[in-house]
Formats: C-alpha cells, sequence, structure tokens
C-alpha cells in the first residue's frame, strides 16, 4: 500500500516557525501534484496548499497565504510546508496527500485525493 510520511511537527509558540516533510518511500510522486491539508478538533479537514507536479504552481488557502510556502524535491521524492508566523489558530494535524492520477492540476477538494500520510500535529502557543 502506498505511504506518505509527515515529520516536522511539534509545538511552537505564536509567531514561530516550522517546516513539515512528507516522503513517500518506495514510490515516486514526481509526476504527481501534492497537497497539504489540516484538521483541527471538531472541525473538517480543509486544504492548506497545494503544488502542481512540475513545482511551477502553488496555491494556498486564504488563511495561510503569505506565511505558509509549499515546495518540492522531486530528487529526494519529498514535499515541504514551511510554515511562518505561525498562530494558535493553525494548531491542527496536519496532512500530505496526492491523488490518484499523476499529471493532474493542483486539487483543492480532499475528495479528489487517493493517498494520505497519518499526519503530524502541529500546537502553536499563544
Amino acid at each position: 500500500q502506498v505511504q506518505l510520511v509527515e515529520s516536522g511537527g511539534g509545538l511552537v509558540q505564536a509567531g514561530g516557525s516550522l517546516r513539515l516533510s512528507c516522503a513517500a518511500p518506495g514510490r515516486t510522486f514526481s509526476d504527481h501534484a501534492m497537497g497539504w491539508f489540516r484538521q483541527a478538533p471538531g472541525k473538517e479537514r480543509e486544504f492548506v496548499a497545494g503544488i502542481s507536479w512540475t513545482g511551477s504552481m502553488k496555491y494556498y488557502a486564504d488563511s495561510v497565504k503569505g506565511r505558509f510556502t509549499i515546495s518540492r524535491d522531486s530528487a529526494k521524492n519529498t514535499v515541504y510546508l514551511q510554515m511562518n508566523s505561525l498562530k494558535p489558530e493553525d494548531t491542527a494535524v496536519y496532512y500530505c496527500a496526492a491523488p490518484g492520477s499523476s499529471y493532474t492540476a493542483v486539487l483543492r477538494n480532499r475528495d479528489e485525493y487517493a493517498y494520505w500520510g497519518q499526519g503530524t500535529q502541529v500546537t502553536v502557543s499563544s
């Protein structure tokens, strides 16, 4: 079974930074768009950021624009989410995901993603 593995979460004070990583051991996703989602307690899983398979197109949720940056290193088969100026409302479990098909546009609907990681907890204290 395809597995995505997130890392880099943790506890940080408001205004701080974290960098999340998403790796795919045993399978390459270099021809897939990739996305980051998050889910806070009692809330639905929401789109945070997405990147095209070439890395040239990036999209962000309005709530994170200007603070978060998504990137990918195809040679390392890894996708990153750099999170700066973190706020308490960014507290959530963060998931990376890949659609079932390659060469798609960046997808923002979680139902269009077939592969998910186990998530990594990000907690921002005030």
